[in-house]
């Protein structure tokens, strides 16, 4: 049995819920106009985690997003109240992306980067240390 500590969220109406294990990979902002329209903000506050890692219960529906790369990003949601819940872009596989404000405890790892700061609102502070003007994943 791990010993590493296990992290809950789920979507708003409580039909989707979903667990991983120890601490996300990486947890940043992005901004790219796709998690603007998505999460309905400014941004997204994601964090990556090893899908070995990740457990779901409850039925999510899905929609093919497409990044930058044109490369698939399949956008998890609950077909009841419509939360995102995760994502799995096609550019990295074997990590799934939890929207990190459906985390029960949503604050607990503050972001180390931000992505696709050319699309951030102006009036934006900058909120991690390390900012790309587009993605830094080479996909």
């Amino acid at each position: 049995m791990s010993s590493r500590p296990i992290h809950q969220g789920g979507c708003l109406c409580g039909q989707v819920r979903y667990s991983f294990a120890g601490d996300p990979l990486l947890v940043a902002v992005c901004h790219c106009r796709n998690c603007q329209k998505q999460s309905g903000a400014p941004f997204s506050l994601v964090g990556a985690v090893a899908d070995a890692d990740y457990a779901e219960s409850g039925e999510t529906r899905v929609f093919v997003d497409h990044g930058e790369s044109g490369a698939a990003v399949d956008r998890h949601f609950c077909p009841q109240c419509g939360s995102p819940i995760r994502s799995m872009a096609a550019a990295l596989p074997g990590l799934t992306i939890v929207k990190m404000g459906t985390l029960d405890r949503p604050d607990q790892w503050p972001p180390v980067l931000e992505a696709y700061c050319d699309s951030a609102a102006q009036w934006m502070p900058a909120l991690a240390q390390q900012r790309f003007p587009r993605s830094n994943i080479e996909a």
